[in-house]
C-alpha cells in the first residue's frame, strides 16, 4: 500500500506540534500541566491524520481493502505512532476501516448484499434530514444549494464523474447540515462513508444517467425552500431508492474506472 505525502497536511502537523513542544520546552515534564499539554498535543495530532487518511480513504487513493501500516503511515504523516492508532480507532467508529484481532487494520470492503441494505438506511436517514431541512434550512442554505444545483446542470454535458461527485457530496451534506441534528448528522455520515464504493462506482458507470440525478436534485431543493417537509422527505427517499437501483444496473455493465461516487 502507498501512502500518499500531503504536503499542506503535514506541515500543518508538524507547525502544530513544534508550537506545543516549544511551550513544553519552559514546563516541567513531570507536572501535570505537562500532562495535559502532551495529551493536548497527541490528540491534535490523532485528529489531523484522521482527516487525512480519510480524504485519502474516500478519494480512492487507499484503494479498499488495503491493509494500513501503522509505521508507515506515522513516517509519512511525520507524526508518531501513538497519533496513528488513534486515527485507526476513530476510523473504524467511522465505517471506514476495521481492525482484525492479529492481522491489522484494512480498508473496508462492503459487500453488495451490505451495500443494498446500507442504502435502505441512508434513505430512511435523507427522508428525515428532507423534512428537518425543510423546517430549519436559512436563506443562505437555499441559495448555496441552488449554486450547487447549477454547477451540477453545467457538467450534463461534460458528464465528468469526479466532479459530479464532489458536487454530489457537498449537496448532500449541507442538507444534513441544514437539518440541525448534529446525532442525525454524525449517523448520516458514517452510513455515507460505507456507502463511498458503490456511490463511485454508480456515477462511473452510469455518467448517463447525470442529467436525471440532477433533475432530482432540483426538485428537492424546490420542496425544501418551499418548506414542504412531507414532499422533501419523500423526493430525498426516492433519490436514494433510485440511485440503488442505478447502482445495480451500473455493476451490470462492464468494469469502468472507479471515479468519484453517485
Amino acid at each position: 500500500m502507498t501512502i500518499c505525502k500531503p504536503q499542506s497536511t503535514i506541515a500543518s502537523i508538524r507547525t502544530s506540534d513544534k508550537a506545543v513542544r516549544a511551550v513544553q520546552a519552559d514546563t516541567d515534564k513531570r507536572t501535570p500541566a505537562a500532562a495535559a499539554i502532551e495529551m493536548l498535543r497527541e490528540n491534535s495530532l490523532a485528529t489531523l491524520a484522521q482527516r487525512e487518511l480519510e480524504r485519502q480513504i474516500i478519494s480512492g487513493e487507499i484503494a479498499v481493502g488495503s491493509k494500513l501500516n501503522e509505521v508507515e503511515i506515522a513516517r509519512s504523516l511525520g507524526v508518531s505512532r501513538g497519533p496513528v492508532r488513534e486515527a485507526f480507532r476513530a476510523l473504524d467508529q467511522a465505517g471506514l476501516v476495521r481492525v482484525e484481532k492479529n492481522r491489522g487494520v484494512f480498508v473496508r470492503q462492503v459487500s453488495l448484499e451490505e451495500a443494498k441494505e446500507i442504502y435502505e438506511v441512508r434513505a430512511a436517514l435523507e427522508g428525515l434530514i428532507g423534512r428537518l431541512a425543510a423546517k430549519r434550512i436559512d436563506a443562505e442554505q437555499i441559495e448555496q444549494l441552488r449554486g450547487i444545483v447549477k454547477k451540477m446542470a453545467a457538467l450534463e454535458r461534460s458528464r465528468k464523474a469526479d466532479a459530479y461527485f464532489a458536487l454530489n457530496v457537498e449537496f448532500h451534506d449541507l442538507l444534513a447540515r441544514a437539518a440541525r441534528n448534529n446525532a442525525l448528522l454524525a449517523n448520516y455520515r458514517r452510513v455515507i462513508n460505507e456507502l463511498d464504493l458503490y456511490r463511485r462506482e454508480t456515477i462511473a458507470r452510469s455518467t448517463d444517467n447525470i442529467p436525471i440525478s440532477t433533475r432530482e436534485h432540483e426538485a428537492i431543493v424546490a420542496a425544501v425552500a418551499k418548506g414542504d417537509e412531507k414532499l422533501a422527505e419523500r423526493l430525498l427517499v426516492d433519490h436514494v431508492l433510485q440511485s440503488r437501483e442505478r447502482l445495480q444496473g451500473a455493476l451490470a455493465k462492464a468494469p469502468a474506472r472507479a471515479a468519484r461516487p453517485e
